[in-house]
Formats: structure tokens, C-alpha cells, sequence
């Protein structure tokens, strides 16, 4: 049937499916990010240690407070320019149990 043809609620009213997606971030100073998922869940994403670390690979590039003040959601999940992004999923289960997710 698909849509919302009156047999089911608004989707506004049910969980969210993927309540991992992220719905908006806020740049924030030392390489953090807020965070908010579809859930209503938010927390901090503290990338301070990964992007200073020698083992940063890609994520190097984000030691650059210009370009770490680019971050934007796409899709639901964090991304800059250059096609870097997070593992919302993984970022979602920190904050859950955590209230903050620092990858190093």
C-alpha cells in the first residue's frame, strides 16, 4: 500500500527505524562535535585523540580546524568534504551507554 494512507500512524509518530542516523551536530572546540540521532539521543563525538594520532590515516586531514569546522550531515551520518565520514552505528552505541564516543 505504502505512504500514509490513513491504515497506519504518521510516521512522525513511530520509532525511527534506523534511530542510529544522525539528525544534526553542532562544531564545537578541541575536535568535538555534538551530536543528535533521530532519537532524540544526543552526546559529544571527541576526535581530539584520533585526529592527532600518527595511526589517524584519513582522518588526518581533520587536524585542520578549518576543515573540521566543514562537518555536516549526510544521509545520516557525519561527513566533511573529501567524502570522510563516521560510523553513525558505532558513534550511536558509545553515546548510548556513554554519553560521549572518542575513537582513537
Amino acid at each position: 500500500m505504502g505512504g500514509n494512507d490513513g491504515s497506519s500512524p504518521p510516521s512522525s509518530s513511530r520509532s525511527p527505524p534506523m534511530p542510529w542516523r544522525v539528525h544534526s551536530i553542532e562544531v564545537l572546540d578541541d575536535f568535538r562535535l555534538r551530536v543528535r540521532f533521530l532519537d532524540g539521543l544526543e552526546g559529544i563525538v571527541a576526535l581530539g585523540g584520533l585526529v592527532g594520532s600518527p595511526t589517524a590515516g584519513v582522518f588526518a586531514v581533520l587536524a585542520d580546524p578549518a576543515l573540521f569546522a566543514q562537518a555536516f550531515v549526510h544521509y545520516g551520518a557525519v561527513t566533511w568534504p573529501g567524502d570522510l565520514d563516521l560510523a553513525p552505528d558505532a558513534m550511536y552505541r558509545a553515546i548510548k551507554a556513554s554519553g560521549e564516543w572518542a575513537p582513537s
